[in-house]
């Protein structure tokens, strides 16, 4: 029997609500009430068109569902877009986020960067950062989806399973023998020297570490060596060597669980030269891909000395700084940690100065659903600076970060509201943005202007 319609039209809500919050989510940067909103609004039309323990038949065509039943074929379910890879045009099994906070799929932007391309194919965006981000939770966005509609997902390759040869594990441990037991300094130095350079030349070699967990403690523990104590060069060697270790995704946790390796790491991004510093945050932007990293790194005091880099490094290491800092901050607990840090005062003036500017908008709009940290953006004369970014940027989201910002303001402060409608009358930088701004800004935009809309009403009906 067919549903009321109603239920049709409340289930049709719930799809807009749903493509709406996943566009926000896919595109990233998305604030913690948009991951709640999406959560929300696919378990509401979960039980709206399933019922409890219900299934929703599926039907043929690309994406791999079973073989259609007879008659299914007229209930096929489109697959959301969002859920589609913008390379491959298919489902993702493995979403990945990279540097532009773009997801994909991770076999098809593999490719693309094994195939020398640097830009991020939706962007356009130069990538100095090819790390892959694994985007847990479209993944399972995908994964209930799938279940629900009875498609069948591609299994995710492996990232455990590499190509460990016994060569790749003798030298592993001949190195380990030489930094761990030598006593002499040279010696160790240069075994300290090999490690970074194969540990960047050879993805398999990285493996090795899983069977061997506790050899970045022996690692640090040799830097009490009287030789290696006060050596520059020997520090930043050690960072690199984590760094290159944390690229492989099983070595995260390992990392992790390493008792020396996040204090060795914060100690470095406190006390190395500006190389070590960097390669610091490098290593610790990369460790935040697991929650449990997160959590650990923020409490263990990262937070305040990647502020300070990102204040007072050089270009390189305040970018390496940003993207530290903005996964962290996925956290919440870690937002806190970084407002009273500063990163309000360090990210303003960051775009005051027209450095970083994207990276420090991508920092402010996930702190700004903080009626605290919002104040503190209105008093750096936030609103002006905003709309200066939404006029001037040519990235589509830093244009997106600065209006999710601009709309926090207005709606806390009345008065920058009215100073924003001033502004909108000469330019018209909402109105244009709302055309043709990214899904989340265009909601933002018109968000504002509505709210001026009705501001002047209601002058008017005081008049």
């Amino acid at each position: 029997m067919a549903k009321p319609a109603p239920a049709e039209e409340d289930a049709a809500a719930l799809r807009r609500r749903l493509r709406r919050s996943l566009a926000a989510v896919a595109a990233g940067g998305a604030a913690a009430d948009v991951y709640d909103e999406a959560a929300a609004a696919l378990e509401a039309l979960r039980e709206a068109e399933l019922g409890t323990g219900g299934r929703k038949r599926g039907g043929g065509g690309e994406g791999r569902r079973p073989a259609a039943e007879e008659g299914e074929e007229k209930d096929a379910v489109p697959v959301p877009p969002q859920f589609l890879c913008p390379i491959s045009s298919r489902v993702m099994s493995d979403p990945v986020i990279v540097a532009s906070g773009q997801t994909y799929d991770r076999r098809s932007i593999e490719e693309w960067f094994s195939a020398g391309n640097q830009l991020c194919p939706q962007t356009q965006q130069a990538l100095l950062d090819t790390t892959l981000i694994p985007n847990h939770l479209v993944r399972s966005m995908i994964l209930q989806w799938c279940t629900e509609n009875r498609f069948d997902l591609p299994p995710v390759e492996n990232q455990v399973e590499t190509n460990v040869t016994n060569s790749d594990q003798k030298t592993f441990d001949e190195i380990f023998k030489k930094i761990a037991s030598s006593t002499k300094s040279t010696e160790m130095r240069q075994a300290i020297k090999d490690l970074r350079l194969i540990t960047k030349q050879n993805s398999d070699f990285r493996a090795v570490l899983g069977e061997r967990p506790d050899s970045i403690s022996r690692m640090i523990f040799s830097q009490s060596n009287p030789g290696l104590q006060n050596d520059p060069q020997v520090l930043e060697d050690m960072v690199t060597v984590i760094l290159n270790f944390s690229l492989h995704d099983s070595n995260k946790k390992v990392i992790g669980d390493d008792p020396e390796a996040i204090p060795f790491l914060i100690w470095a991004l406190k006390s190395g030269d500006m190389g070590s510093r960097g390669n610091s945050a490098a290593a610790i932007f990369t460790l935040s891909a697991l929650d449990s990293n997160k959590e650990k790194i923020g409490e263990l005091g990262a937070m305040g000395p990647l502020i300070d880099l990102l204040d007072n490094g050089n270009i390189i290491a305040k970018k390496d700084a940003a993207s530290a800092i903005f996964n962290l901050c996925l956290l919440h607990e870690n937002k806190s940690r970084a407002t009273k840090n500063g990163i309000v005062d360090v990210a303003m003036r960051a775009m005051d100065d027209q450095l970083l500017v994207d990276g420090s908008l991508a920092i402010l709009a996930l702190l700004s659903s903080n009626h605290e940290v919002v104040e503190m953006i209105t008093e750096f004369n936030g609103a002006a600076c905003m709309l200066r970014a939404i006029r001037e940027s040519e990235c589509s989201r830093s244009k997106e970060n600065a209006v999710v910002v601009l709309f926090a303001i207005c709606m806390f402060n009345r008065m920058k509201l009215m100073e924003v409608d001033a502004d909108e009358k000469i330019n018209g930088s909402l109105a244009l943005l709302a055309q043709s701004g990214t899904s989340r800004a265009r909601r933002k935009a018109v968000g504002i202007l509505e709210k001026m809309k009705r501001n002047m009403h209601n002058r008017h009906m005081s008049c």
